[in-house]
């Protein structure tokens, strides 16, 4: 992962922290992890797969791939989606301050419900892009 990658997650971890409704389903201090520990408490949130591309044409400028998945074992879905209804809101198109870069898009491309049968719990996963520029 590059610099602006790092400094991107930073943003967004910043973000989602300080976010109240987030925190009232996650508990506060929220539980958003870059790696939960074991036997994390849940929910939690996690950041999941990155991929970073730079786009042709002008230096400095890079497309990020990444996905934000929400954890519950709430018995049924409508934990995981309270939780990633919050990530949606607190994230997409927001105006988030990346040091060292602007931030020039952060959108949301879709999101999944999942149904873990072997832990009996559910995953929301949210995939996001953005185009971060050094400043």
């Amino acid at each position: 992962m590059s610099e602006a990658g790092w400094s991107l997650q930073k943003a967004i971890y910043s973000t989602l922290i300080a976010d109240a409704t987030l925190k009232t389903l996650i508990g506060d201090p929220p539980r958003v992890y870059d790696l939960a520990p074991d036997r994390a408490a849940f929910p939690h949130v996690v950041f999941g797969d990155a991929r970073e591309t730079k786009l042709p044409g002008v230096d400095g400028l890079v497309e990020h791939d990444m996905r934000i998945i929400a954890h519950s074992r709430y018995e049924g879905r409508r934990e995981v989606k309270d939780i990633v209804t919050a990530i949606l809101s607190a994230l997409d198109d927001a105006p988030i301050a990346v040091p060292g870069y602007a931030l020039i898009s952060l959108r949301a491309t879709f999101s999944d419900i999942i149904h873990r049968r072997d832990a009996d719990a559910y995953q929301g996963v949210i995939r996001f892009r953005a185009v971060t520029e050094k400043a």
